[in-house]
């Protein structure tokens, strides 16, 4: 953990270029402290044992143990360390596996800085964040029975709550469901809050998936 204000981040990727261009990002924010670094999976289990970073900035893509099974071992030791997966791969599976393996973040490295850096902090704040192109594949990859709460709680919901929950299971952030709805961040962020109680899911991770499977989202909307 940071032993300041700032965020505590490990870095996660076999090459050491980008895990030097992240990190010079990062902290250049001053929001941000890297706390550790590991280039292979394996090496990420024993590091962030040590370190207990607040996020995990982690590749998919990696010699001997990848990102994603790395994800579900750190996510089982540390539960409160959220891991965002930053990476090259726009396959569906990756996607789809990355989520189910726990990790609150998606995001490929060819986004521009300042993306990055909001996908960031908003996952550190525990925010399940996936930009709209990761959410038409998981979209196309998940549609399918809805499990046990059901399409009919959809009617608990209002015609706006149903919206917000549209928009922000497509992957847009607070300000962007703000700037359509034409109300405030801190509004829409209270409402998503809102809407998870309501239809009784732990975190906003399973709604969305949830919400996509129930077919609030449709391809043409993300």
């Amino acid at each position: 953990m940071s032993t300041d204000n700032r965020t505590s981040v490990m870095l996660v990727d076999d090459h050491q270029v980008m895990r030097d261009l992240l990190r010079d990002a990062l902290e250049n924010t001053g929001e941000f402290q890297v706390v550790a670094q590991a280039a292979d999976g394996e090496e990420a289990l024993k590091v962030a044992a040590e370190s207990t970073p607040d996020v995990i900035v982690m590749d998919v893509i990696m010699p001997g143990m990848d990102g994603i099974d790395a994800c579900r071992e750190i996510i089982e030791l540390l539960p409160d360390t959220r891991v965002l997966m930053l990476t090259a791969s726009n396959e569906q599976d990756a996607i789809v596996r990355s989520i189910a393996a726990g990790a609150t973040g998606y995001l490929q490295k060819y986004s521009g800085k300042e993306q990055l850096l909001t996908t960031l902090r908003e996952v550190a704040e525990g925010e399940f964040r996936i930009p709209g192109n990761a959410a038409r594949r998981l979209a196309r990859a998940v549609r399918g029975p809805v499990g046990d709460v059901g399409v009919e709680r959809l009617r608990e919901l209002t015609d706006r709550e149903v919206e917000i929950l549209k928009l922000f299971a497509a992957g847009l952030s607070y300000q962007e469901i703000g700037d359509v709805r034409e109300i405030s961040a801190l509004t829409v962020r209270n409402a998503v809050s809102g809407i998870q109680k309501k239809l009784g899911f732990r975190t906003r991770q399973q709604m969305v998936v949830w919400a996509i499977r129930a077919g609030v989202v449709d391809d043409g909307s993300v």
